[in-house]
């Protein structure tokens, strides 16, 4: 990622439930908008270029009710004084070449993929010239892929599409795919804790454990610049699998259907804050309990030790 100019921030859903989707919008919102508190969209907009005057495109292409959808972004954006803000409605491959979409994105300082259905929104929008248009602007321009759920599991090269979380560690039970590939050699899972879904990370990054399994918690993401530096924000939890260290498995040896074992995977957990390199592997908490020292010298009486005594005061 080194040569990467712009920035990802991905979030593992539910942003928008219970929040500014409230009928009480306008009467009530600062009690309904629990991620204005934590920050993700605020944060979104303070990392854009132009901060709140940034152009902001939201694509619905991945939601089944994207009439719905679009409109309570552009609500909650406004609540934050980003107004310069539209929606594009892309429900067919076809769009994609319009000359009035291609025009919006690549004047757009962030887009914004909604949740939904992670595989609709790679079918429809891979390998379009609106596809490239955005790979471009992230690598070379100060411009940022924010994605919720399904637009944040569809940032990578390698995206799980389909798989229940009570059967992910039976071979075969979870169904990857190609992303989008912002960002190489890790896969994101969302609605990671609400949802139990660790078995379906864990089956993924054991067939290719150098892909890096990233678990997002709802209401929480991650801000990834192009130094590889990831930075976890929101009210949850993000869970790293890192699987380079395994020891052995029985994945090959087992039949379809059958439990997978595992040995010796090793499991990181961010909270808001925590950083973690993905050059190094390092993680780094933020409110850590071991920054203080762990052993403080004690004051002495000892008057040989005390600069402010002159030897020729002693008796």
């Amino acid at each position: 990622m080194n040569n990467v100019q712009g920035k990802l921030i991905i979030i593992g859903g539910a942003i928008d439930r219970g929040s500014f989707t409230e009928v009480s919008f306008d009467q009530n919102v600062a009690n309904n908008l629990n991620f204005f508190e934590t920050g993700i969209l605020r944060r979104i907009i303070r990392e854009s270029k132009h901060g709140e005057k940034s152009r902001i495109e939201v694509i619905t292409t991945a939601s089944v009710i994207p009439r719905q959808v679009g409109p309570e972004y552009i609500k909650a954006f406004a609540y934050l004084d980003a107004k310069n803000v539209g929606v594009l409605y892309i429900e067919k491959r076809e769009q994609t070449n319009d000359p009035e979409v291609i025009a919006r994105i690549q004047a757009a300082d962030v887009v914004m993929f909604t949740g939904g259905d992670q595989l609709r929104l790679t079918s429809i929008l891979g390998g379009t010239k609106l596809h490239d248009i955005i790979l471009d602007k992230y690598k070379n321009e100060d411009f940022i892929y924010a994605g919720t759920s399904a637009g944040a599991a569809a940032a990578s090269n390698n995206m799980i599409y389909q798989g229940s979380s009570s059967e992910a560690l039976l071979k075969g039970e979870v169904k990857i795919t190609s992303g989008l590939s912002l960002i190489q050699d890790v896969i994101i899972d969302t609605h990671f804790v609400q949802r139990g879904r660790i078995g379906r990370l864990f089956q993924a990054v054991v067939g290719n454990p150098r892909t890096l399994g990233i678990g997002l918690g709802e209401d929480t993401g991650l801000l990834i610049t192009g130094e590889g530096r990831m930075e976890a924000i929101g009210s949850g939890l993000v869970i790293l699998v890192d699987g380079r260290q395994i020891r052995d498995t029985n994945l090959t040896q087992v039949d379809l259907g059958k439990p997978i074992s595992i040995n010796n995977m090793v499991v990181h957990v961010m909270s808001m804050f925590d950083t973690y390199d993905l050059t190094t592997r390092e993680m780094e908490i933020h409110n850590s309990q071991y920054s203080i020292p762990l052993f403080v010298p004690l004051e002495t009486d000892n008057d040989d030790h005390d600069p402010n005594i002159n030897a020729d005061d002693k008796e």
